[in-house]
């Protein structure tokens, strides 16, 4: 994996850097390594343990937006990949009221499901299906959102609690 998590100075996950903007931070004195890959990174005058989890010397107020914006991604982000009919993996996401019913395209109306599952539902309710979710679906706290598509094993320390 050539990402490198970045952490605040107070441990909370800020972003996923490339190896080469990690590594100038550290150079920098901006960054220390928390956790470090096997190897190292060597020039002609230097060898650096290659990082895997870096934080910052200093604090980083980020101007968090109010809301998590809505898009097919952060649905099944929230609902952890996984069809909110039957539990398999999500690739898709579905109205739980139909659009083509006057449902709305918002957070308490939209749920990850997968392929068979959202051609089977189509433009039906849920009582028309017989179907129940198991969870209520709401928006996101913005506050405790981190997006991170892969994660490293050694990160896992520093996520938990930081996605909602």
């Amino acid at each position: 994996m050539s990402g490198v998590l970045l952490l605040n100075a107070t441990y909370e996950p800020m972003r996923v850097l490339p190896l080469h903007r990690a590594v100038v931070l550290v150079l920098q004195d901006k960054a220390e390594i928390v956790e470090q890959c096997d190897g190292m990174i060597r020039s002609e005058s230097l060898a650096i343990a290659r990082p895997k989890v870096i934080r910052l010397l200093y604090f980083v107020k980020i101007p968090f937006k109010k809301k998590v914006p809505l898009s097919n991604k952060t649905v099944l982000i929230r609902d952890g990949f996984k069809c909110a009919y039957c539990g398999e993996k999500a690739r898709t996401i579905d109205h739980v009221f139909p659009k083509s019913k006057g449902g709305a395209h918002e957070w308490t109306n939209v749920v990850a499901a997968c392929q068979p599952c959202n051609q089977k539902k189509g433009n039906r309710t849920l009582e028309q299906m017989g179907w129940k979710l198991p969870f209520k679906p709401d928006r996101p706290a913005m506050k405790k959102w981190v997006v991170v598509e892969r994660v490293d094993k050694s990160w896992e320390p520093y996520l938990i609690g930081a996605v909602s």
